[in-house]
């Protein structure tokens, strides 16, 4: 989410440059109207103009992602994804409380969500949908984010979001686990295979890697070395939002009314056309966590990297390419699919960095198809104590998305 972050503050300062031109045309129509007080009337009302400009631009600054919405997401039934359904408060050992949120068969297996940045456990709405009736989904918000609680010192890292990830791990035992983690979601799954190597292949026995990357998110995204060399500007930039996170709150605020939030999400985070309520939700995430918190998690990022620990992680791994991600480009996650012992690569061709939400289908399709090979035996053991059917073998959906070769990857 590195790039998208860049995108939002781009966004917010053409909005609120937009709501400054709208100002000045108010004044400078107020200024003329004074000087040419003594001159005839119909030289003042030539000059109207400037007043109804003014007004639209400040109208568009305020009101402007109604009509935005309309144009750039198509519309649903998926309107229930703003509501957050209850959920439970975890505590961790470096003092952030996380809200966790779990849906499905209690004795199931575990899929434990991992979201982008700046986001909540919100996206994961068809997810939950999709797969809580098989297992159970367990998703939360990362420290500092929707309704969890920062760390105690306020201080971000990869490390302390793998230590998150592994009490809930913990709180899964005995049952078996995947890890699913989207962006910095798997730039989190990937530092708790670094962290935890003595789970993998016991309680945690695959894990899923969607539209992520293997080192600092800014030397893969579409924008290449280029970005990478604007990163001595970058980081302090990013600590300014630090500094000044009611300014920084206040542009975002303005940027999402105005739209253009909206447009950035759109255009950098979406490969295809999404639903308006999905438009929405990452809108309203990105603008109502806080930007500090925000800023130094992209800081943490870019000091970040797994490339050289990819080949020790030997656990059966599915990593999700998007085909239109500008966020974070193809290369990364076929370098990860190369380097891990066993992992594969799902190349999904019209999936933008928000893969996981506008190809929900697609996604999650595989992603049951992949659990249902690792869960094998916890699977059969959660049916039969349900009282339900063993779910069929063979693959769903589309074969190209993931072609399961039975008995490639050992549930132990």
């Amino acid at each position: 989410m590195m790039l998208l972050s860049i995108y939002q503050r781009l966004a917010a300062l053409i909005s609120l440059a937009v709501l400054a031109a709208g100002a000045g045309f108010i004044w400078s129509w107020f200024r003329l109207r004074e000087v040419l007080a003594a001159y005839p009337d119909d030289l003042i009302d030539s000059q109207e103009w400037r007043l109804w400009t003014g007004g639209l631009l400040i109208a568009v600054s305020f009101l402007g992602r109604l009509p935005v919405g309309l144009l750039l997401g198509e519309r649903s039934d998926d309107g229930a994804r703003l509501v957050r359904g209850p959920g439970e408060m975890v505590d961790t050992q470096d003092g952030a409380r996380l809200f966790v949120e779990q849906s499905g068969p209690p004795d199931a297996p575990v899929l434990i969500f991992v979201h982008g940045w700046g986001l909540d456990a919100g996206v994961w709405w068809e997810a939950r949908r999709m797969l809580s009736d098989r297992y159970q989904v367990v998703t939360y918000d990362l420290a500092g984010l929707g309704r969890s609680k920062p760390y105690r010192d306020r201080r971000y890292s990869l490390d302390r979001f793998a230590d998150d990830l592994m009490a809930l791990v913990s709180r899964a035992c005995p049952r078996k686990v995947i890890l699913v983690g989207h962006s910095i979601g798997g730039m989190t799954v990937q530092t708790f295979c670094r962290r935890y190597p003595e789970t993998l292949g016991r309680q945690v026995v695959g894990v899923v890697l969607e539209n992520t990357t293997h080192t600092d998110p800014l030397r893969t995204t579409a924008l290449g070395e280029g970005l990478e060399s604007l990163e001595p500007v970058i980081k302090p930039v990013m600590r300014l939002d630090v500094w000044l996170q009611p300014l920084a709150w206040l542009m975002n605020w303005q940027s999402y009314l105005s739209g253009m939030t909206h447009l950035a999400m759109r255009f950098g985070g979406f490969g295809t056309r999404p639903t308006k309520a999905q438009l929405e939700q990452v809108s309203r995430a990105v603008t109502r966590n806080s930007p500090a918190v925000q800023a130094k998690g992209n800081i943490a990022m870019m000091e970040w990297g797994v490339t050289e620990d990819l080949p020790q992680m030997r656990i059966p791994a599915l990593v999700f390419v998007g085909g239109s991600d500008l966020v974070t480009v193809a290369q990364a996650g076929e370098t990860i699919a190369r380097r891990m012992p066993q992992a594969r690569a799902v190349h999904v061709g019209d999936a933008g960095h928000l893969g996981p939400m506008e190809l929900a289908d697609e996604y999650n399709a595989a992603i049951a198809r992949f659990a249902d090979e690792v869960f094998t035996r916890g699977a059969r053991s959660a049916d039969a104590a349900l009282g339900r059917e063993p779910w069929p073998s063979e693959p769903l959906g589309e074969p190209r998305a993931f072609p399961v070769t039975p008995g490639a990857w050992p549930n132990d």
